[in-house]
């Protein structure tokens, strides 16, 4: 009995000590944000600012168009989002309910895609995507996102599918629901913690996504954050507090949304019907 105090204290002091960890580099980011220039390269290092400057902020707003990179990646990210947790919602709903022929191969292949490096595939996207003429528009950047939603996001649904029980749909079905109706009102609902995390997974993916933009977008104007901070880097590297206070605009976004889908996160008897 005395011992589990010790071994709780023990674990708790673990992940204390993760979590500062994890957590360090952001705060040491949000300080260097708010240094003046001279105390960022000074000859004495230290961690907190002697005089915040919280206009630091401002000026990294204006200094390049960051309300436009902003605007550019919530107009990939949240058409993105909104099909990728649809499109793998259904697929993993299929997996889990329905038998057909082909079901164990397409299962099979979908694993085996989990092994492919995305790096692999881009000249044949690249390919597609010039045969389709959608260079230079936000099509490659979103229309995938509609065809299945990613590999991991099916398997998760499929598994939170498979441990649900099917009363509530058999009920509904009995009442004259059709198989969208029993999907999209009783399934997906009872479902929210995997909505969430598929949700969240592919805000950050979407948002932070650096290769592909910069490989099908050429015109300045439609860039998203995630490239604009590179332009920034280069127009400002050496004002280094005025790069981290871009940086941290670029990640409130993603903080928001983790602490809005936190509740749904927290609840893991929501997936019972």
């Amino acid at each position: 009995m005395k011992a589990k105090p010790a071994h709780s204290l023990l674990r708790y002091l673990l992940l204390v000590l993760l979590t500062g960890t994890l957590v360090l580099p952001l705060v040491w980011a949000a300080a260097t944000a708010l240094m003046p220039l001279g105390e960022v390269f000074t000859d004495k290092p230290h961690f907190l600012p002697d005089n915040p400057r919280w206009d630091n902020f401002e000026r990294a707003w204006r200094h390049l168009p960051m309300a436009r990179f902003m605007l550019n990646s919530m107009l990939i990210t949240v058409p993105s989002v909104i099909g990728a947790v649809l499109t793998s919602a259904m697929a993993g709903y299929a997996f889990a309910r329905y038998r057909w022929t082909a079901k164990p191969l397409l299962f099979a292949l979908l694993v085996a895609s989990l092994l492919v490096p995305a790096q692999l595939l881009l000249v044949p996207h690249f390919l597609m995507v010039v045969q389709l003429g959608w260079i230079d528009t936000y099509k490659p950047l979103i229309v995938p996102a509609w065809l299945g939603g990613g590999a991991f996001n099916v398997l998760l649904f499929r598994q939170v599918f498979r441990a649900m029980p099917t009363d509530t749909e058999d009920a509904a079905r009995l009442e004259g629901a059709g198989e969208w109706m029993t999907f999209s009102r009783i399934a997906l609902p009872a479902a929210r913690p995997a909505v969430a995390v598929a949700a969240l997974l592919s805000f950050v993916y979407h948002w932070h996504d650096f290769l592909r933009p910069l490989i099908y977008l050429s015109d300045f104007d439609t860039y998203p954050v995630s490239v604009g901070l590179r332009m920034y880097q280069a127009v400002s590297g050496s004002w280094m507090n005025l790069v981290m206070a871009a940086s941290l605009i670029a990640i409130a976004p993603v903080l928001v949304i983790f602490l809005w889908l936190q509740r749904y996160l927290a609840h893991h008897d929501a997936i019972q019907p």
